[in-house]
């Protein structure tokens, strides 16, 4: 009997271990779901990924979406789904919804057009995509006729390159903006007031370190702008797969060879620390050299600046305990 009991005890605990490795990893199966439906409608996977993507960010940050809680990210408003003229919003018979020209579709075979189903949801955004075809530029005008919004779709665009690039959807990897030897030090600076160009709030936390300090990528993500801007001086701004704008200022210079459109990854050198800005081209030295990063968030409609500083101090805790498992 305490065989048994033991047995039974082991195997639920075992069963328990291995439902919440699922859950705790769901990138495998995500990537299933895509190539399943590459393989019906050509579609590249990258595609589907970086549209599914792009809508999970903007439902995590916007009241007038529901909040994902499935595989994917997907959204379609029932009204959209069913079709605009169907009486009955909730259909799930692909055949009549098909009749009042909705975009819901049967993704598995089995009749019916589900928004509960992440394959039929999938398959549809791949149905209608596969519209105006299967190459960049057509997915593209795709894109722009289904959300209406040139940021929208250089953002889908920028994320299917960087799944592409990588091959993979596990992208989360962050690090510091300088290097964790240097001499520097930061604190919380956002919100403060600044005077120079007009009244204003400072959008970010000031990293002071030395003339020529490398400063560092933090994340997986694609270059964005690089150039002069006159509050800022040299700068980079860099978005990631989490529609966060990294916005990195005030550099003595750039890499060798970095360039708008450039796939970047954590701890990859994008410039040095300087002291450029409030000016013409070339101005610099009127405040002591640090790195001005910022962080951006977009949701779909428009962005806004937020704190930094609890990221900056996650990611360097992070990193550290990283390179003590090294030594």
């Amino acid at each position: 009997m305490r065989v048994i009991l033991f047995v039974g005890t082991f195997l639920l605990c075992f069963s328990h271990i291995v439902v919440q490795a699922k859950e705790a990893d769901p990138y495998q199966e995500r990537m299933r779901l895509y190539e399943k439906v590459e393989a019906i409608t050509h579609i590249p996977w990258y595609y589907l990924a970086a549209i599914d993507q792009y809508e999970r960010n903007i439902r995590l940050v916007r009241r007038d979406l529901p909040k994902p809680n499935g595989l994917l990210g997907i959204y379609f408003l029932p009204e959209v789904w069913a079709g605009a003229a169907n009486p009955n919003p909730a259909e799930e018979n692909a055949a009549i919804i098909q009749f009042f020209n909705g975009m819901g579709a049967d993704g598995d075979g089995d009749g019916k057009a589900s928004l509960k189903n992440d394959e039929d949801v999938l398959y549809a955004m791949a149905n209608y995509l596969l519209s105006y075809g299967v190459d960049h530029d057509n997915l593209k005008i795709g894109l722009w006729n289904y959300y209406k919004r040139d940021r929208t779709v250089s953002t889908i665009a920028a994320y299917a390159k960087i799944y592409r690039h990588f091959g993979r959807l596990d992208l989360d990897k962050r690090m510091f903006p300088v290097p964790l030897h240097s001499n520097h030090s930061y604190r919380s600076t956002w919100g403060d007031k600044r005077g120079w160009g007009g009244r204003r709030i400072h959008e970010g936390t000031d990293i002071f370190a030395n003339y020529g300090v490398p400063v560092r990528a933090t994340c997986y993500g694609i270059v964005e702008i690089k150039g002069w801007n006159k509050y800022g001086g040299w700068r980079i701004g860099i978005r990631d797969i989490n529609n966060t704008y990294h916005y990195f200022a005030h550099l003595s210079g750039f890499a060798k060879n970095i360039h708008v459109g450039q796939i970047v990854e954590p701890g990859m050198v994008i410039g040095g620390v300087g002291s450029s800005g409030y000016g013409p081209p070339g101005t610099s030295g009127k405040f002591p050299p640090h790195l001005h990063y910022g962080m951006y968030k977009d949701n779909g409609v428009r962005e806004w600046s937020f704190d930094p500083y609890p990221h900056l101090a996650r990611w360097k805790q992070l990193e550290k305990i990283e390179l003590r498992k090294k030594k």
